[in-house]
């Protein structure tokens, strides 16, 4: 009986800390799409472009940093005429796509807080550095400074290719793939 009841408190307390940290970043708005000029939306590595009439939820936050955060690893090209838009936040610069580089989600990326600064992504048995060079913006989208983008969701890792390839992720698989990051220590 009392294995039965430390272990009731015990996923009790694991289930009350995901719904702490799940409730302190909630939505703080929405968008409207608004349909791109032709041509406008570069759609290079599957990109989604947005669409006309259609609300994409917004957010000013992440969930809070760990030792193993979860998040969504997605593919972006941070060289020119990619689909990653512009040059890059922190530098205003052009990346290879052969350079393990990363753009985070507005609340991680914290006013360029973590601008160069190298994290730690763990996937598919692997673990790898890249420097953050990005936002991945989380507040705004649909417009020509987001390439015709909807907003990113707020637990984003957008990686080049560089990363999804020292994880060892086949090439038909690269996309989306749950991941943890911390920060570089």
């Amino acid at each position: 009986m009392k294995n039965s009841a430390l272990l009731l408190i015990v996923l009790f307390s694991a289930y009350s800390l995901d719904n702490i940290e799940a409730q302190q970043c909630r939505p703080s708005g929405q968008i409207r799409g608004r349909k791109p000029p032709p041509n406008q939306c570069n759609q290079e590595n599957d990109s989604d472009c947005c669409k006309d009439g259609k609300y994409y939820t917004t957010y000013k936050c992440s969930p809070q940093v760990s030792s193993h955060t979860k998040a969504f690893l997605t593919l972006n090209s941070f060289e020119a005429g990619g689909d990653g838009g512009g040059p890059s936040e922190c530098d205003k610069q052009y990346h290879s796509d052969d350079t393990p580089v990363v753009a985070l989600s507005t609340g991680w990326f914290n006013h360029k807080s973590r601008c160069h600064n190298n994290i730690t992504i763990t996937a598919n048995g692997r673990s790898v550095a890249a420097m953050v060079v990005d936002e991945c913006d989380s507040t705004m989208g649909c417009d020509e400074v987001h390439d015709y983008q909807p907003p990113c969701d707020n637990n984003i890792v957008d990686a080049s290719k560089a990363v999804w390839k020292a994880l060892g992720v086949p090439e038909e698989d690269w996309g989306w793939l749950e991941i943890t990051w911390t920060d570089h220590a």
